[in-house]
């Protein structure tokens, strides 16, 4: 999960709000052209970004372990981040973005202690929940690949192999290194295989960097350089103490108003901005706890993880805390399935990660210097994994087998977890009513569809507005 850290700041830290300004409060720009950046506040802001990531982490992180007794690691949700800085602050202040956050976390608790989002939890039949499994599995091995440089952009196609079709650079044999390495580590079942070798292939590549020189990839500028961090050993004055300033740097009303007044078409506008967040967070996190609990082979019969109405009510508190702490909405993270792989089974890996997180915030420097050609590989091999839940689905009903296929290729070809589960259920509820079942759909089910339909319509809606 180290990731979160070096990729939250370079999602909501680099980006502006409607005001050319950062979540620290200071311009992107130094001049009024956008074509100087402000180089020294942005290095800053991130630094503060990940300061605040890595706190929210570990506070809601060790909260997981010890009231939701589950091996589940909180932190800032990549998919809400990236809405946040590329759709929500462009239209907003930074703190009236991170007040919205505040709201969807506080609606979703709000289901919880009402009882509203376990039921919806249980109404999800199971081959729809191993359907998600998969899916998920799936979307965490192509971003895996992505992330690596093994799949990149293609030349007159939508994705392709590396360079034009080939694997080439020293980035991509670290990927491919570190894949087979956890490959043979585990079928020899030697304990902690992926941290053995997430660091190897992270000492590898430092050593590499060292000698080559080769620098970072930007854009099609050095194709065979690192994709996001550059493996590089830290100066003892990279270290320094934890910057929180953002924490508490919220606005929970502007957002709705425009121009400090308010709009009936501005208020229905940040409530459907609000209502997209919420989806995505309140479903991440359904697919990622059934996910976490099938590998783990903790659910009951019918796919129920224990301790449900704990695991959603932290939750839910993480999207809240995720707000106040200008680190974006904080939920599960899939790559728990990761500890899951190693043996996790109970709370205790929950608080070992949060403690983890509270030291990352004095040793971001070392975090940071991780490439992701050393973590991509164990997401790979994560969704392997998770891809054996795919028995469970029954292939030879259609109106079963369609909405799970649905689930699981949308979830990587939208690049959307929550988009994968909307498909999915909004097609199940059709194959049943056509198929004269929709008494065996549960009600809560027929409403969430419904509540998909509008989050997939959502740009129309507002264009009506």
């Amino acid at each position: 999960m180290a990731y979160i850290l070096a990729l939250n700041p370079l999602i909501i830290g680099t980006a502006a709000d409607k005001n050319g300004k950062l979540l620290n409060g200071a311009p992107k720009f130094l001049d009024a052209a956008g074509k100087t950046l402000n180089e020294a506040a942005i290095d800053q802001n991130k630094m503060m970004v990940l300061a605040a990531t890595a706190l929210i982490a570990g506070i809601m992180t060790i909260l997981m372990g010890v009231w939701g007794r589950f091996p589940l690691g909180i932190a800032a949700g990549l998919g809400i981040n990236s809405l946040l800085a590329y759709s929500v602050a462009p239209t907003m202040t930074w703190p009236q973005a991170m007040g919205l956050v505040v709201w969807e976390g506080v609606l979703i608790f709000l289901f919880v202690i009402t009882g509203v989002r376990e039921a919806i939890f249980r109404s999800v039949p199971r081959s729809l929940r191993a359907a998600i499994s998969v899916g998920i599995g799936m979307f965490v091995a192509f971003v895996g690949l992505v992330d690596s440089g093994v799949i990149r952009a293609g030349s007159g196609t939508p994705v392709q192999l590396g360079i034009a079709g080939s694997l080439e650079g020293w980035p991509i044999a670290m990927c491919v290194i570190g894949f087979l390495l956890v490959v043979i580590l585990q079928i020899r079942k030697v304990p902690g295989s992926m941290l053995i070798t997430i660091v190897t292939v992270s000492v590898l590549s430092v050593i590499v960097e060292s000698i080559a020189k080769l620098g970072p990839r930007v854009g099609d500028d050095n194709p065979t350089g690192w994709a996001q961090n550059v493996p590089k050993l830290p100066s003892a004055s990279s270290f320094s103490w934890p910057d929180l300033s953002l924490v508490g740097k919220v606005d929970l009303v502007g957002g709705f108003l425009k121009d400090g007044h308010f709009n009936i078409a501005t208020f229905v506008g940040v409530l459907l901005v609000v209502f997209s967040l919420m989806l995505a967070d309140f479903f991440d996190t359904v697919g990622t706890v059934v996910a976490i609990g099938n590998q783990a082979g903790l659910n009951d019969a019918q796919g129920n993880p224990p301790h449900l109405k704990e695991i959603l009510m932290v939750d839910s508190l993480s999207a809240v805390a995720g707000g106040l702490g200008s680190a974006s909405s904080a939920t599960g993270f899939v790559e728990s399935s990761a500890g899951v792989g190693e043996g996790a089974r109970t709370g205790l890996a929950s608080v070992t990660t949060g403690l983890a997180f509270l030291v990352a915030m004095f040793v971001s420097p070392v975090i940071t210097m991780i490439p992701s050609e050393a973590a991509a590989p164990m997401l790979v091999f994560v969704g392997f994994l998770m891809m054996a839940q795919v028995r469970d689905i029954d292939w030879t009903d259609i109106a079963e087998g369609v909405p799970a296929f649905l689930t699981v290729i949308f979830m990587p070809f939208a690049y959307s977890i929550t988009v994968g589960i909307g498909a999915g259920f909004i097609v199940y509820c059709i194959t049943k009513l056509v198929t004269g079942k929709a008494r065996l759909v549960h009600p809560l089910l027929w409403v969430v569809s419904a509540l998909f339909v509008v989050y997939f319509a959502q740009g129309l809606l507002l264009g009506l507005l």
